[in-house]
């Protein structure tokens, strides 16, 4: 184990020091859905803070910077609501029809709300960059592709 991130405390007992979880440099947008799941995160986070022991070093270590994390994001969060539009924006659902013809279709959302596996994108993606604004029939180039937005929903 690198000892970078261990230091040793009084009486030789070691543990790691985390480093902190790296906060995005942008806006920090969440939908009401991304905005309940931070604060359910936080809450959970406190519980175990609340239930470790001072023996429990490398949990606290843990448990802790990850609610430095959340913490953060929980304050600096910037709720918005879904909207109903002709255009994409954040909180749109939308549909793509790409070049192989293979339909794809996603939700808009804050970073922390982001999981493309589950059908949602963050809003920084460079495809929700590319199509922000744009409206069905819309053809955009994305990575080399082109994509056509087939339908939109809002939220």
């Amino acid at each position: 184990m690198s000892s970078a991130f261990v230091r040793e405390k009084e009486g030789g007992e070691a543990f790691e020091d985390l480093p902190d979880r790296p906060i995005s440099p942008h806006t920090n947008f969440v939908t009401p859905a991304g905005l309940a799941e931070i604060e359910q995160e936080v809450a959970r986070l406190q519980a175990e803070q609340a239930q470790l022991t001072p023996d429990d070093k490398a949990d606290t270590a843990r448990v802790t910077r990850d609610l430095r994390y959340w913490t953060t994001r929980l304050g600096t969060a910037q709720l918005v609501e879904t909207v109903e539009g002709d255009t994409v924006h954040f909180g749109s659902t939308v549909t793509v029809l790409r070049e192989d013809d293979t339909r794809q279709t996603f939700h808009i959302v804050g970073e922390d709300e982001a999981d493309p596996a589950k059908g949602s994108i963050a809003y920084v993606a460079p495809l929700a960059k590319a199509i922000t604004g744009k409206s069905v029939g819309d053809v955009v180039e994305v990575n080399g592709q082109e994509v056509e937005i087939t339908e939109i929903k809002a939220g």
